[in-house]
């Protein structure tokens, strides 16, 4: 581990200390250390770290098919296939005036062996929305870059080609977040849409190849292997909810990220970061869907 790196884990874990005894550190210098600490944590991912434990994995696949049994109970009847929020967290009057709910879900500290497991689900109201607009706009992945830029750069459906609206594909994405660095992988999703009737549908996306990209729009573009991967996101599955009532169209979305852990000592400058990246981009998908669907 390189000298700095090993400097600034020990600064973490001073300012863990500090903090807790409220020693007075400035906003600016608690910020100075976040930045700091995350760009160690990106420099520590050593073989072994960046590609996902089977353990993990499993961890993961496990979680995600208690979260499927629960959404196809939730899917068999209108009654409740939009979960209602958590209480206190919203009134449906705030969501008909399109503010978003968004909770986290996700089971303790969402540790698993050797990453984290992050679980969290957003509700909004659209007035005036369909059924059949939600579904339309989300099966034109060629709209995408456009709906959902800047995270989106490119998207497209691989397979089936030249179907017209399928309900199950193949569909890839180019995906770009920044949050203190900028990370830029090419995923791969399988997709499926179901419906109750022509008023409630849902879908299904769960990845099934997420690769880092370096150097990504230049001349030296290139995809890492595996082992040289930092372990930004190993598997990410999400899940929309959708019921046409009240005059507009309720969506719900939840989604299920699988990532690298934290190192120990680094809990507290890098945490907030890890945590804030799953939240930040499901409230940005939300919120885009409904805008579009606006239009």
């Amino acid at each position: 581990m390189k000298d700095w790196t090993q400097e600034v884990l020990q600064l973490g874990r001073k300012a863990g200390r500090l903090r807790g005894m409220r020693s007075g550190l400035s906003g600016s210098h608690c910020r100075f250390i976040r930045v700091l600490a995350v760009c160690a944590w990106v420099g520590i991912a050593p073989a072994g770290w960046a590609e996902v434990p089977q353990k993990a994995l499993a961890e993961f696949q496990s979680y995600a098919g208690k979260v499927e049994a629960r959404l196809a109970q939730q899917h068999r009847s209108a009654a409740g296939f939009v979960a209602e929020v958590e209480p206190g967290a919203m009134t449906r009057q705030q969501l008909s005036s399109g503010e978003l709910v968004i909770e986290k879900l996700t089971p303790g500290k969402g540790e698993v062996p050797g990453g984290l497991l992050h679980d969290w689900r957003g509700t909004a109201f659209v007035k005036g929305a369909t059924a059949k607009d939600f579904e339309r706009l989300m099966k034109n992945f060629g709209a995408y870059a456009q709906m959902y830029s800047p995270q989106v750069v490119r998207a497209e459906i691989v397979s089936p080609k030249g179907a017209s609206a399928p309900d199950h594909f193949t569909a890839t994405m180019r995906v770009k977040q920044k949050h203190v660095i900028t990370v830029v992988m090419d995923t791969t999703y399988g997709v499926t849409y179901g419906r109750l009737d022509a008023r409630h549908g849902y879908s299904t996306s769960r990845s099934t190849k997420i690769t880092e990209i370096e150097d990504a729009g230049t001349a030296k573009e290139h995809a890492l292997p595996p082992e040289k991967e930092h372990g930004f996101l190993w598997r990410l599955n999400t899940y929309w909810s959708y019921e046409e009532r009240d005059g507009g169209l309720y969506i719900q979305v939840e989604s299920i990220s699988l990532t690298r852990g934290i190192p120990t000592g680094l809990g507290w400058v890098v945490g907030p970061f890890v945590e804030s990246v799953p939240r930040e981009s499901l409230e940005f998908t939300l919120r885009n869907t409904g805008k579009a669907l606006q239009r």
